[in-house]
C-alpha cells in the first residue's frame, strides 16, 4: 500500500495559500494581525492534523485486535479460494 502524491500535493498547496499567502490580503485595519494569526494559525493546524490522519491510515500502529471466535466467524463467512 503505498502513497499516492496527488492528495498530498493538493492539500499542502491548498494550505500553503491559506497561510502563506492570504495573509498577504488581509484589508488594513484594527484587527489586520489578528485576522492575519488567525489565517496562518488554522492552516498549520488544519494541515497538520490532516497530514497526521492520513499518515496514520497508510502505516497504522496496530491492526484490528480480533477474539479468536471473532475470527473462525470470519473464516467460514469469507472461505479462501
Amino acid at each position: 500500500m503505498g502513497a499516492d502524491a496527488a492528495p498530498v500535493a493538493i492539500l499542502t498547496t491548498f494550505w500553503f495559500i491559506v497561510g502563506g499567502i492570504l495573509p498577504w490580503f488581509v484589508p488594513k485595519g484594527n484587527n489586520r494581525g489578528l485576522v492575519q494569526s488567525m489565517l496562518i494559525t488554522t492552516a498549520v493546524l488544519c494541515y497538520v492534523f490532516w497530514l497526521c490522519t492520513y499518515l496514520m491510515q497508510m502505516h497504522p500502529f496496530f491492526g484490528p485486535l480480533l477474539e479468536n471466535s471473532t475470527l473462525i466467524a470470519a473464516n467460514e463467512y469469507w472461505p479462501s479460494k
